[in-house]
């Protein structure tokens, strides 16, 4: 039986998500002995001209030229992989739908702007069909194993709905908002074991808002630490200006 062919393709990113893999270590080893990776920028320079068996895709979509592109790749892989924070819900590139296009190419390219032509951003499931989503800036390395693990058997793989802050009860974190900081963790889907917080960060909400995120709470959270509301309207605007597409 012939390994399924497998590759990574990348649109507007930074490329983290990719790095993860590059940086499994012996895992990477043992994923070459059960599929064949054909196309991987970041690792080979050779170029696959068939079809896919998966195809990962990092980044949104934010130029026309890309639409037409991912609708390609769509079409030549039997199973589509929506890679980190700018595939699934559009990430922070999606800050950009927030003002007006010609202002936001002028501000970055200057009066060369014209030559840059662009689109609000896109999350890859606003354009094509995504079979399996794998959230987080970067990728939560023990997910991707296990969303893998679940492709190649044929079977689902369910993000958590849950937030990040039952994970973080579990690992017996003690809460960002009594150490005197915010964090996402209230509204944000679970599937990183509180990775961030774990290590003495917050949550930044990459993974994207819950399907019913408890905003009301959020905010009688917010009232009882004195912090801004306002503040938290930009916080969840950073990661998830794009769930407006979702509508």
């Amino acid at each position: 039986m012939s390994k399924p062919k497998v590759a990574f393709f990348d649109f507007a990113c930074c490329e983290g998500c990719q790095l993860q893999i590059v940086n499994l270590g012996e895992f990477l080893l043992d994923l070459l002995d059960i599929v064949q990776i054909v196309e991987f920028r970041e690792t080979m320079s050779e170029k696959w001209l068939g079809d896919f068996d998966i195809a990962f895709v990092e980044g949104s979509i934010t130029d026309d030229h890309s639409v037409e592109r991912i609708k390609k790749i769509r079409e030549s892989s039997k199973i589509l992989v929506a890679l980190g924070s700018c595939a699934t819900i559009g990430g922070v590139n999606g800050m950009k739908n927030s003002f007006n296009l010609q202002n936001v190419g002028h501000y970055v390219y200057g009066e060369s702007y014209r030559f840059f032509p662009t689109i609000y951003t896109k999350a890859l499931h606003h354009l094509v069909n995504v079979d399996y989503f794998i959230h987080g800036c970067p990728i939560y390395q023990p997910e991707f194993i296990t969303v893998l693990k679940c492709i190649l058997q044929g079977i689902p793989y369910y993000v958590p709905e849950y937030p990040v802050c039952v994970e973080c009860k579990l690992n017996e974190n003690v809460c960002m908002y009594d150490r005197g900081v915010s964090c996402m963790g209230p509204v944000t889907k679970a599937g990183c074991n509180s990775w961030c917080i774990n290590s003495g960060n917050i949550c930044y909400g990459c993974r994207g808002l819950t399907i019913n995120p408890n905003i009301e709470g959020f905010k009688e959270v917010l009232k009882k630490y004195k912090i801004p509301e306002d503040f938290l309207i930009k916080k969840i605007e950073m990661y998830n200006k794009c769930k407006e597409l979702d509508k």
